[in-house]
């Protein structure tokens, strides 16, 4: 299926008959499974009285794999782009029915679950998510997925989107297909499990729950620990511009703020007195931290202005603060820096241009001026970002 294709109208109302749920299934190279998966999908659509459909994406099967589903009774449409995201974005596309449920093609989800995860749609529900954490079959999860893999990513993602979710990567979910166009999905492996839940909490969409049994999978495993596992905490880190740059930059930055104020000062703090080398580390710290800051901003506001993002704290900043608060802090630094310097230079002059002896003073004014330029020019940037705006 071409690009053009997936962004065509899901649904022809003349051509296509009105059905309640397609069952999504993304298969590549699943003979093993797939006939199990599809009959168990449709037996589940008849046991609930759902009208509906079982959907195959062939994401470049070699073993038969697209013929079998559909002698299955499946409808199967081929996806010649790999990834997990790319099949069911194809398999979005193409579904007919008002709710999808998604569920992979290995056995290890229980297709008789359908009808529950239908009921929560209907009970209002936007997504509803499996959690398997619970009810997982003996050598269905390998324990660096169960206890260290799945437990860190679910854990980041709640602290930083506010999900709530118990099991953010299974694979087996249903939605409101009225929702895609709000989701707006458009990563193509395996960290498109990450995202659809980031932009639901985002969108502060109704996220439902429903306890499921995980199985030991049927076939060979096409998932990559590391690899993938990377992949999802890298969506997650870009996706999160506070912890991602905000939070370790204020860190940074009031670190080496202090550092620089105590041993500017000639104060006396771990029982010695710091010289100009622990300074010199301050004013790394804080240059680099407000960089880090600035940097995490303009992040902000190209999430916010050019792809859709909502972020309350963001909103609240872009509200409170303007173009001009920012030039006159970066001056008001700059002018600071400046003046000190200028002291430094006279007073050097008077000295008949002899030995240096303000060496910490003159880190303190090339900091606080650096930092001044800093913000200086980093507000102006915001500003051009925020041209976006309507």
């Amino acid at each position: 299926m071409t690009t053009a294709e997936r962004e065509a109208p899901r649904t022809d109302p003349e051509q296509t008959p009105s059905l309640l749920v397609s069952v999504v299934i993304p298969c590549l190279n699943e003979a093993i499974n797939i006939e199990q998966c599809v009959r168990a999908a449709r037996a589940a659509l008849d046991a609930g009285a759902l009208s509906g459909e079982v959907l195959v994406v062939d994401n470049g099967s070699t073993d038969g794999s697209a013929e079998l589903a559909q002698a299955a009774g499946a409808r199967v449409i081929h996806e010649p782009s790999r990834g997990y995201g790319s099949a069911y974005l194809a398999g979005f596309a193409a579904a007919r029915g008002e709710l999808i449920v998604m569920a992979d093609a290995d056995l290890t989800y229980d297709f008789a679950e359908i009808p529950r995860f239908v009921e929560r749609l209907q009970a209002g529900a936007q997504l509803v998510m499996g959690d398997r954490m619970d009810n997982i079959k003996p050598g269905a999860m390998p324990w660096l997925h169960r206890y260290i893999g799945n437990p860190l990513l679910t854990g980041l993602l709640n602290i930083f989107f506010r999900t709530g979710v118990s099991d953010a990567h299974c694979g087996m979910r249903a939605l409101r297909a009225d929702v895609l166009e709000t989701l707006d999905l458009r990563t193509t492996g395996m960290e498109f499990a990450s995202e659809m839940v980031i932009r639901a909490a985002k969108e502060n969409l109704r996220i439902d729950e429903v306890a499921i049994e995980y199985h030991p999978r049927g076939g060979e495993s096409k998932l990559s620990s590391f690899r993938d596992g990377w992949r999802h905490l890298r969506f997650l880190l870009v996706h999160s511009p506070t912890h991602l740059f905000i939070v370790p930059g204020t860190v940074l930055a009031g670190l080496g703020a202090v550092i620089l104020a105590l041993v500017g000062s000639g104060l006396a703090f771990f029982g010695r007195s710091w010289g100009v080398h622990a300074e010199l580390g301050g004013a790394l710290l804080l240059v680099v931290g407000t960089q880090v800051v600035a940097l995490g901003l303009c992040a902000h506001a190209y999430g916010t202005y050019f792809m859709g993002f909502k972020d309350p704290w963001f909103d609240r900043m872009r509200a409170r603060f303007s173009l001009e608060h920012g030039l006159l802090l970066g001056g008001l630094l700059m002018l600071v820096g400046g003046a000190i310097g200028i002291y430094i230079v006279v007073s050097w002059a008077s000295d008949g241009f002899g030995s240096l002896s303000y060496e910490e003073l003159a880190v303190v004014a090339t900091s606080l001026f650096i930092v001044g330029i800093q913000i200086f020019f980093s507000s102006f940037l915001l500003s051009i970002l925020g041209l976006r705006r309507r």
